[in-house]
């Protein structure tokens, strides 16, 4: 019999240490994990100290999202379980509810944004993260700490499958983050990551995916000589940028297009149809540095995008 939500005797476990715990300076953020580790999936919870301003990008063939068109948000969601996953993000704006004591007033609506990454790969069950997984994860967060691995949503992400039909295969990953100052400027950069690319580092290898398990080489698809034939679908890379500097709307928007353009660097191929990525871009608005305009913080961001895919795939 398949194990789900209804069959399961699930138990919460929350923050759990995988890869390690990344330190970082930046108190108007907050992060839970929460995770069904026997089902192997959970997500990840982003909560700011005030709402805050946000932009979205959202590219390839198959996204699985909540409130990427809010222009302001109080928590982000990132869960495992494809498009059910989403009842997590639900879950999230439930707990924030509660905790504005059921209002209805207007100014109190919660804006939980969020999306999914199809986690089935690996795992043999049907569990989801739910409302209850998200209420957890968001009364769990705490500041200045991010868990890093096979954890949260990024449990059973995986990457490099596009040469599973040909007989390479993919492999595990997770979530990872990264983090900078520059003068007053804050960038924080965390990342799930589960995409249909491999995974290749600032010397152009490929170090996660296209694996040959006879060898145990890893292969860039461009390498590959042969006919390809088309993979399983169920991919996706979910991506969130938060800066204290404060620029308009317009600004944020190009920033988030250019970091997430980018990160082609290091997955690759990237944005295909089999994939569903979305990048979150957060402004807390907190600083004026006119030292750092736009254009140079999306570089930076787009280097520390970089790490936290070679954090999240275990390889930094």
């Amino acid at each position: 019999m398949t194990i789900t939500n209804d069959t399961a005797d699930l138990k919460i476990q929350t923050n759990r240490s995988d890869r390690g715990i990344l330190s970082f300076k930046f108190p108007e953020i907050k992060v839970g994990t929460a995770d069904y580790a026997s089902a192997q999936t959970g997500c990840t919870v982003f909560e700011f100290a005030k709402r805050s301003m946000m932009v979205s990008d959202c590219r390839g063939g198959a996204i699985g999202s909540i409130g990427t068109h809010y222009p302001e948000v109080d928590a982000i969601c990132f869960a495992g379980g494809s498009a059910y996953g989403q009842e997590a993000i639900l879950g999230v704006g439930a707990e924030l509810h509660k905790r504005a004591n059921y209002s209805t007033h207007w100014q109190d609506i919660a804006l939980a944004a969020g999306a999914i990454v199809y986690d089935y790969r690996f795992r043999d069950n049907a569990v989801y993260p739910d409302k209850a997984l998200g209420r957890a994860a968001l009364n769990a967060t705490q500041v200045n700490q991010f868990p890093q691995g096979s954890v949260g949503a990024g449990f059973s992400a995986s990457a490099g499958k596009c040469l599973t039909e040909v007989g390479y295969e993919g492999e595990r990953t997770g979530q990872g983050a990264a983090f900078r100052q520059r003068g007053k400027t804050k960038i924080f950069i965390a990342t799930v990551l589960n995409p249909f690319g491999a995974i290749v580092d600032k010397q152009s290898k490929v170090v996660r995916g296209n694996l040959d398990p006879e060898t145990g080489n890893r292969i860039h698809l461009h390498d590959y000589i042969g006919a390809i034939e088309p993979a399983g679908k169920g991919n996706t890379t979910l991506t969130l940028l938060v800066t204290n500097q404060r620029m308009s709307r317009t600004a944020l928007n190009q920033v988030a297009k250019q970091v997430h353009s980018s990160m082609a660097r290091g997955i690759q191929p990237f944005h295909t149809e089999f994939d569903g990525d979305v990048l979150f871009a957060v402004s807390t608005e907190q600083v004026d540095d006119p030292g750092l305009p736009p254009f140079a913080l999306g570089a930076i961001a787009s280097e520390l995008a970089w790490d936290a895919i070679l954090e999240a795939a275990g390889a930094k």
